[in-house]
């Protein structure tokens, strides 16, 4: 390594621990922020500071691991320096290799909490799937995406609901809209917005021939009133009874909620309840986070298409992946990554697939930061 390349990795390591310093400091004054009286009477602000206090609490701990290796380094050198005694210089050598292993592993860790975090990876999402090109067989394919994401979320641990679908009159649905609630689920599941594509001899296919079709995934962050705050003159509300497959009744009251929002045309429907206060809380749910994504699709746009991450646009028109019956063949056209286990993914295992992804998305954005070594 030349001094210059020697110099760049010291700058690099001065800015790591200038930016943990400073976040130990703010660790410090949130604790001192979490028992103030004015904190404890105000749930919303208490549950912020609780929920950052345990994320910085993390870094924290790392990086006081981190600078008693550091210190432990300098002393054992110094033993190095002085010491004459065969036996104790090597035991001093070996203790200086495991400090110097010791602090590799602690900086890769550090350097990964370092990565800037989306806000809204820990939030509930929004999960919507629409059946694209492909009449019949597409709807049955969004079907097919649906109970993949269903079986997700029951690995995961998470709950899923349904919110409001359309039967397609083959099968699957022509749309379904579901709330997905658990741990960091947006930040797994925002992968998976964009158009999905599948390669196979559909059942109605006569002549045995393959068809390519195509259904939409949407993954939105479930945001709050405070993050996105609506205007109730400007939405109406329609409400009407709300049904099942075929058009049958599913009950009897007007309990399913229609929203719009007048301004942007936006049209939500919701009949998983059978309140209408509740189906009317959960659609407003899904028009506040459709609308923040109307707006954070206007910043990308104003920002650039250069500093938006090709991994996680979340573009709802990008084709992100392929799934071939006949080969048995998944490929995420992002990360140009192919595995042959169809079956396994199309039972929920694509653990593979989001692992992949955000490794790419965190290279992305320590490449952005300035973190990674080269």
């Amino acid at each position: 390594m030349d001094i210059f390349a020697n110099f760049a990795l010291l700058i690099k390591k001065r800015f790591m621990l200038d930016k943990l310093q400073a976040l130990k400091d703010r660790f410090i004054e949130v604790g001192q922020l979490i028992i103030q009286p004015d904190a404890m009477s105000d749930m919303s602000k208490y549950t912020k500071l609780t929920k950052e206090y345990k994320d910085l609490e993390k870094v924290v701990a790392l990086y006081d691991d981190y600078k008693n290796v550091l210190e432990n380094i300098t002393s054992t050198k110094e033993i190095l320096d002085k010491e004459k005694d065969p036996d104790f210089r090597e035991m001093a050598k070996i203790e200086l290799d495991e400090l110097k292993d010791r602090q590799g592993e602690l900086e890769e860790k550090l350097k990964q909490q370092l990565i800037p975090k989306d806000p809204n990876d820990s939030k509930d999402c929004i999960l919507e799937i629409r059946a694209g090109t492909g009449g019949d067989e597409a709807a049955i394919f969004a079907g097919d995406l649906f109970r993949m994401y269903e079986r997700f979320c029951e690995k995961q641990g998470w709950k899923l609901t349904v919110l409001d679908l359309t039967f397609g009159s083959s099968g699957g649905y022509k749309e379904i809209i579901s709330t997905i609630t658990g741990a960091d689920v947006y930040g797994m599941m925002k992968f998976e917005s964009g158009v999905h594509r599948v390669q196979r001899v559909p059942a109605t296919e006569t002549q045995g021939r393959v068809h390519t079709s195509a259904a939409t995934v949407a993954v939105l962050p479930e945001m709050d009133e405070v993050e996105v705050n609506i205007n109730m003159n400007e939405i109406r509300k329609d409400t009407y009874c709300s049904s099942g497959p075929g058009g049958q009744s599913v009950n009897t009251t007007y309990s399913a909620v229609r929203l719009t929002h007048i301004p942007t045309g936006l049209i939500v429907t919701c009949q998983d309840e059978k309140s209408q206060i509740k189906n009317f809380e959960k659609a407003l749910k899904v028009l506040r986070s459709r609308l923040y994504e109307i707006e954070l699709n206007k910043h990308n746009e104003a920002v650039g298409a250069q500093r938006r991450s090709m991994v996680a646009s979340g573009d709802r028109s990008d084709k992100i992946r392929t799934y071939n019956y006949s080969q048995s063949r998944v490929t995420d056209h992002r990360i140009n990554k192919t595995v042959y286990n169809l079956p396994d993914i199309m039972d929920g295992n694509i653990e593979e697939f989001i692992s992949a992804l955000r490794f790419a998305e965190n290279l992305e954005k320590m490449k952005n930061t300035g973190m990674e070594e080269g």
